[in-house]
This record gives C-alpha cells, sequence and structure tokens, in this order.
C-alpha cells in the first residue's frame, strides 16, 4: 500500500475513534446516533481488511469520500451535545440521516470492493493471458457499477459495453463474473435514464448469444416487468434494445404469459405503430413470438391488433412485414373469420409486394407458410390462384435455401384441393422441380416432394409431364427403400400406382429394385403397397409366359 492511501486509512481510523468518542455525549437523536455507531463498528473491520492491500484507483475515491462523511458526521455530533440546536432540529434531525445514509452507502462500497476480488487482481503483478485480462477487466467494471456516483457508473456500463461488442467471448466471462444481477439492480433503482438505457443496451447484447440467453430466462418476471417500464417511457433506442431481450425471453410459454398479462402486447402494437423503423421490426418479433401461443392469440382481438399488423406489412421495413407475416401466420393458423378479413383488408396483395421486395430468399419462408395458412380456406384459394402468386411458389421450388423448397413443395400439396387447381399448378411447371427434390438430402423435403407429386397425379395431364421427366420414376421407387428412415412411404405407392398400367413404367420401377422393396413396404404395413406389388408381380409373370 503506497504511503498516502496509508495516511488516508489511518486519518480515516483517527475520525472514526474521534467520532465514538462523541457519539455518547449525544443530547438529541440518541436512536440515530446508536445507529451510526454500529455502522462505525462495521467500518473499522472493512478499513483492517482494505489495509492488507495495494493502492487501487477504485479505493481512493472512495476513501476521500468516506472522510468527507465523518468530518460531517463528527461535526454534526459535536452539535448534539446541546439540547439547542442553532440550525433548527427538522434540520439537524435531515442532516444526520444525510450522513447516516451516507455512511451505510460507504461501508456497503466498501465490502463490496474487497469481496469482489479487483484488490486481489491489483496485487498479482505478473502477466496475464488474454481471458485473464479480460476477466479482471470485467471484474473490476462490474465492480464500479455498484459504487459510486451515476456519472461513474454511466463511464463504467459503457466501457463493459465496449469490451462486449469487441467478441463474443467476453460477454460469457463477464456472465460468468455474475454481470447479470448487478445490471438489473440499474434497471429496477432510481438510476439516471442514461444508466438505464446502457443497462438495456448491456442486457441486449447478453441475450443475442444462445450460450448465455439462458441467464437472463431464469431472470424471468422481474426482468420482464423492468423491460415493459423501459418499452412505456423509455427513449426509441431504448425500446428497440428492450424489444431484443423480449426477443429472447418471450420464446418460453411462461414468459409470454407474463409478458401478455402485464399489457405487453398493447405496449408492443402502439411502437408498431409509431415506433422507429427498426424499432417496429424488433417490437413485431415479439409479438411473433407471443401469437405462436394459442392462449395469448385473443389479446391480438382484444386491442384491434390485426389492423395495426396489416399496417407495418403494407409500409414497414422488409424485417417488420416478415415478422408480421409471421404474426398473421400464427393469429389466423385456425381461424377462417380471421383469414376472410385479413384478405379482405389486403393481405394477399401486401404479401406479394413483400415477395417482390425481398433481397434473401430465406425471407420468403414465412411468405410461403402464411399462402399455406391461407389455402386451407377454398374461397381464399381461388383468390390466390388467380392473383399470381401461384407462379411465385414454383418459382422457389428450384431456390437453394432447403426450408424454403420445403414450404413450397407443402404449399403446392394445400393448394391441390380440385382438379382445377392441380391442373394449372402442374401447367406452371412445378412438377420438374418436385421430381429433383426426391433426390434431396433431406428427408423433409422429399417427403414434401412426393406428397405433393402424389396430390397432383390424382390429374391425367400431370401424369404425362411426370412421366417425360427422366427420374422420375427411378426417384420414386428409391424411396421405397427400407433404409430411408422416418420417411412415409405411402405417397411414393401412390405416385407408382398411378403408372402400374404403363408397361415402360413398370419396367423401369422393376429394373429400379421395386419388387425388392415392396415386400419389407408391405411388411410395414404401408396403405396400397400391397396391391401394387400384386400388379407389378402379377404382371411381370404374363410377360413371362407372352414373351419370345
Amino acid at each position: 500500500m503506497k504511503v498516502s492511501e496509508e495516511e488516508d486509512i489511518n486519518n480515516i481510523k483517527h475520525l472514526v475513534q474521534s467520532l465514538l468518542s462523541s457519539i455518547p455525549k449525544a443530547q438529541i437523536f440518541k436512536g440515530k446516533w446508536s445507529s451510526i455507531a454500529e455502522k462505525l463498528s462495521d467500518l473499522n473491520l472493512h478499513l483492517s481488511d482494505l489495509s492488507d492491500f495495494p493502492a487501487n484507483s477504485l479505493s481512493a475515491p472512495l476513501l476521500l469520500s468516506l472522510s468527507a462523511t465523518l468530518s460531517d458526521a463528527l461535526s454534526l455530533s459535536a452539535l448534539s451535545h446541546s439540547p439547542s440546536l442553532p440550525a433548527g432540529k427538522l434540520k439537524t434531525q435531515n442532516d444526520i440521516d444525510s450522513v447516516s445514509s451516507r455512511l451505510s452507502r460507504h461501508v456497503d462500497d466498501i465490502d463490496i470492493l474487497i469481496k469482489s476480488g479487483v484488490l486481489q487482481d491489483d496485487a498479482v503483478s505478473t502477466p496475464v493471458s488474454k481471458r485473464e485480462s479480460v476477466r479482471v477487466s470485467s471484474r473490476s467494471l462490474i465492480t464500479r457499477l455498484q459504487i459510486g456516483s451515476d456519472d461513474a457508473k454511466i463511464s463504467a456500463i459503457e466501457s463493459l459495453n465496449d469490451l462486449l461488442q469487441e467478441d463474443d467471448k467476453n460477454v460469457l466471462i463477464a456472465v460468468a463474473q455474475g454481470i447479470i444481477p448487478v445490471v438489473l439492480r440499474l434497471l429496477d433503482s432510481n438510476s439516471s435514464p442514461q444508466l438505464k438505457e446502457n443497462a438495456v443496451v448491456l442486457i441486449s447484447r447478453v441475450s443475442v448469444l444462445d450460450s448465455s440467453k439462458h441467464v437472463l430466462i431464469a431472470e424471468g418476471l422481474t426482468l420482464i416487468q423492468d423491460l415493459i417500464r423501459v418499452l412505456e417511457s423509455g427513449s426509441g433506442f431504448a425500446k428497440e434494445k428492450a424489444c431484443i431481450v423480449l426477443e429472447a425471453l418471450s420464446q418460453t410459454k411462461e414468459n409470454a404469459r407474463a409478458i401478455s398479462s402485464r399489457g405487453g402486447i398493447f405496449t408492443l402494437l402502439d411502437i408498431c405503430q409509431g415506433g422507429t423503423p427498426n424499432c417496429q421490426a424488433v417490437a413485431a418479433s415479439v409479438l411473433r413470438n407471443l401469437s405462436g401461443f394459442a392462449e395469448i392469440r385473443e389479446i391480438f382481438s382484444e386491442e384491434n391488433g390485426v389492423l395495426v399488423l396489416l399496417g407495418v406489412l403494407a409500409s414497414g421495413t422488409i424485417q417488420a412485414q416478415e415478422n408480421v407475416i409471421g404474426c398473421l401466420c400464427n393469429l389466423c393458423l385456425d381461424d377462417e373469420r380471421l383469414k376472410l378479413f385479413v384478405v379482405k383488408e389486403g393481405g394477399v396483395e401486401f404479401v406479394m409486394n413483400y415477395w417482390d421486395s425481398v433481397s434473401n430468399v430465406r425471407g420468403l419462408e414465412v411468405a410461403v407458410e402464411f399462402v399455406r395458412c391461407l389455402v386451407s380456406c377454398h374461397p381464399i384459394a381461388e383468390v390466390i390462384v388467380s392473383s399470381g402468386l401461384l407462379g411465385r411458389i414454383v418459382l422457389v421450388l428450384n431456390c437453394n435455401v432447403l426450408g424454403v423448397r420445403v414450404a413450397a413443395a407443402r404449399a403446392v400439396y394445400d393448394m391441390g384441393y380440385d382438379m382445377k387447381t392441380r391442373k394449372e399448378l402442374g401447367e406452371c411447371g412445378c412438377i420438374a422441380p418436385l421430381v429433383r427434390m426426391l433426390d434431396g438430402k433431406a428427408v423433409e423435403e422429399k417427403e414434401a416432394a412426393a406428397k405433393a407429386l402424389a396430390m397432383l397425379m390424382g390429374y391425367a395431364g400431370n401424369r404425362r409431364i411426370f412421366k417425360k421427366e427422366e427420374r422420375s420414376i427411378v426417384s420414386t421407387v428409391q424411396l421405397l427403400n427400407p433404409l430411408l428412415k422416418n420417411f412415409d412411404r405411402k405417397y411414393a405407392v401412390s405416385i407408382l400406382s398411378s403408372f402400374v398400367h404403363s408397361k415402360r413404367c413398370r419396367k423401369q420401377m422393376i429394373a429400379s429394385s421395386a419388387l425388392v422393396y415392396l415386400p419389407k413396404v408391405v411388411d410395414m404395413d404401408v396403405e396400397g403397397a400391397k396391391k401394387l406389388l400384386e400388379s407389378l408381380g402379377r404382371r411381370k409373370l404374363w410377360g413371362v409366359f407372352t414373351g419370345p
């Protein structure tokens, strides 16, 4: 410890002893002075511990502030030796309460400083690794967040935010050092708006990492209440960051229920109406998560939420529109009236505009799913077929994003509710890409394509198109292979059964090992497999008798 700091501590110890000697002489407010005496006893213990460590950038200003508080307390105690008070009883009482409060804060601050480990870190002078350096820095900054003035805390949290932005690993280190409980206390205190805003920024940084998200989810209700207060009264920037955190929290049913029960849906819809473009997008993302829980969807109707969402879909950013479409898809899932309302209010046109504007093909998956949701209502399906969306869906069957291809194939199946639509789908050119999808690596892609093709084969014209595809029969037969796991073979059986009367197709099936696979498929009790096997076996035998 430096000589100057040792002198500071000795001076403080002298002030403490002087104050302890003065307090018993107090004639008034004896109870308050007795309480201060107890705090001085705690302070003496902490000062002894503090003497064991070298000077520290945190301890020096703390000792200076403590010295000033003790000097003020000593002056007040001298005034209390007499029943007559020159400044008046009320003023003196307030001054004593203020000194007592300041003294409590100093004792707590020194306790935090000692327990934090920062003093031990400063005592180590050997070189450290980068990871250890981050650990030491984060521990020091976390300690700074717990002591001193708001200005000092703002400086500390800004430095922490800079540190966490540098590397995801820094976030994990800071979380391990206990940063979350400390920062959450800033949200739930009388901190300045700037300090609270910085706290939300830091929490949002933690929330975007899957490896640390669980720490926030564990905080549950308390954090949600604080974040909703930020949504109601914070700056636009703070609201945006709060929404980012809520986006992570709202993925669990318990948290989603907590958000909605505290007026979160109303507040988020309000942001969608009047917030900044970025804030709209993340607010819509939270609403999308909330709408995924059936018990919460009714609240959207109560808040007139669908019209607000359609407004964002009409004029919001691409990201906001994507989240709104996902939200509407959830809301309309089992609600035929709502589907009709969305279409009546221009929902299909808005989705088409989004479709034509999005630059990332991945963003189309939610649009395709929404179309799937709507076409389950047959009057809407007719609107969609005539709107031009049919051709757009067929086009994305050829894209390089698995999720979009699978969604498009499932949409094709849902659209083919009558022969007229099946004919139009075939004429739009969807059969060729669906056949190619049969050879895809993912089982879900194979099954989505097979299911759509099985439905399309119900129209004779589509069967002619299918036969012209080079690998159509071969690829379908390969779906019967028992080595293919978690695949519903009834769709492949259905497709092949559509061509069992074609001599050329039968030969292709047999050459592709259909008679090898089918007995095992029959054992699996797959619908139509036994009849297909009998048809192929019988016709093969007949070919033997009639052959040259």
